[in-house]
Order: structure tokens, then C-alpha cells, then sequence
């Protein structure tokens, strides 16, 4: 069973040992969305329910990240180096690869949202129970499933230097109109409909609800949404990666 496991682990930690050594994805990664939950929250605060609002759409913000750059310009960029083709050769699960990278882009994820969590409690004033902690993260983590297949799709369609321009595109898009920064409701009605295309708006629903956010939520419209977009996102993912084998 150890022996089994050890091919996953060691690629787990070569990941994560390749992220420490990138500070250049690391920094912006972690400290974007909390000087940005800061700035909206904190030094710009509006009425006492903007922090624990801006809490739950900044916590989809801060795992978009490590998805979409993870995997979109990382595996752009080790597909054109050849190192893709190499990991074939060698004798470990094809699995591992995408399990290792799915690991870390997890845990750069949990710490982005942790940095977020302490700046939302400690200078924002945001007092949850530990049950609606506990499912706000639950809700965040998982959010960042339908951004890995978005990544990864992009990593396998584009080269290296077209995959970075084409994730910060789908990053920004993605933040500004599902919501994540400014609540969709102050926006003119024809982009409140195109919000309803995004899986950002769709998953920040979904944590708002989670933290006890006040409102009228479908929550089981929202999930379902985002289970069909997860798929559709699977799907196109499967498919690029099968084109380029």
C-alpha cells in the first residue's frame, strides 16, 4: 500500500517544492486577494454587512487564482519544454501528474483563503460560528474545481506566453462579472444576465449562503449550474488533453 502511494506523494512534493521556488506565481497568488479584501472591505467599508459579504466572493477570488495560473501557464509551459512527454515515459501513474498539481493548487488556495479569513476576523470584524466557518471553507476549497478544468484547458490549448495572457483574460473576466469585487446588483441589467454565464457568480452565491450572507438564494439552482458547468469544463479538458497526446 506504501509503495503504491509513494509515486503520488513524490510528485506531490516536487510540486509543491517547484512552487516555493517561484516566488513570482507565490507572492501575487497569495497576497492579491487579501490587499484587495483589505482596500474593499476594510479601508473602503460601506454598511456593517459589506465585510462578511466581500468576505465570501473574495474567498472564490483567492482560489481562481492558483487554479487558473497553476495549471493554465503551468502545464502550457512544461507541455512546450517537453516535460509532459517525458513524465509518459517514465514509470509512475498518469494520474499522479494531474493529482500532484490539483494538490497544490489546493493548498495554495487553503492559504490564500486563510490570509483572507484573518484580515476578514482581525481588521474587518467578521464574526462567524464555527459551523458556518467550517462550510464557508468547504464551499471555497471546492470552488476551485470548475477553475482546474478551465486551467487545465487553456494549458493544453495554448502555448506558454498565449496561456498566461488568455488566464489573466479569464481571471479579471471572471472576477469582475461574476461579482466577486462589486455585488452584481449595481451593475447595468445586461451584464446582471451575463453574470448568471459565469461560474464565479454562480459559486459566490453558493458561499454566501454558506456564511449566513442575508438574501433570498436558490442555492440548489446555483449548485446545479455549477455541477454543469464543472462537467462541461471536464469535458473540454478531456478533450484538449486527448488532442494533444
Amino acid at each position: 500500500m506504501a509503495r503504491s502511494a509513494n509515486p503520488y506523494t513524490a510528485e506531490i512534493g516536487a510540486e509543491i517544492r517547484k512552487l516555493v521556488r517561484a516566488p513570482e506565481f507565490i507572492l501575487p497568488t497569495l497576497v492579491l486577494p487579501v490587499v484587495f479584501y483589505v482596500m474593499f472591505a476594510v479601508l473602503i467599508a460601506g454598511s456593517n454587512q459589506n465585510a462578511p459579504y466581500l468576505l465570501a466572493t473574495f474567498g472564490v477570488f483567492a482560489v481562481m487564482g492558483p487554479a487558473l495560473f497553476g495549471f493554465g501557464a503551468g502545464v502550457a509551459q512544461e507541455r512546450e519544454r517537453g516535460w509532459l512527454k517525458l513524465k509518459r515515459a517514465v514509470p509512475a501513474p498518469a494520474a499522479a501528474y494531474i493529482i500532484a498539481k490539483t494538490a497544490a493548487t489546493v493548498l495554495m488556495a487553503a492559504a490564500a483563503l486563510m490570509l483572507v479569513y484573518a484580515a476578514a476576523a482581525l481588521l474587518a470584524g467578521v464574526a462567524l460560528d464555527r459551523s458556518a466557518w467550517a462550510l464557508l471553507l468547504g464551499a471555497h476549497v471546492l470552488a476551485a474545481l470548475p477553475f482546474v478544468f478551465a486551467g487545465l484547458t487553456i494549458g493544453f490549448v495554448f502555448g506558454s506566453n498565449a496561456a498566461i495572457a488568455v488566464a489573466n483574460l479569464v481571471f479579471l473576466a471572471l472576477a469582475v462579472l461574476g461579482g466577486l469585487w462589486i455585488p452584481i446588483m449595481v451593475f447595468p441589467e445586461f451584464m446582471q444576465e451575463i453574470a448568471w454565464f459565469t461560474p464565479s457568480f454562480h459559486l459566490a452565491e453558493i458561499a454566501l449562503a454558506a456564511s449566513g450572507a442575508p438574501g433570498d438564494r436558490p442555492v440548489g439552482l446555483h449548485l446545479a449550474v455549477v455541477a454543469a458547468m464543472t462537467g462541461g469544463l471536464a469535458v473540454l479538458a478531456t478533450l484538449a488533453w486527448l488532442r494533444r497526446r
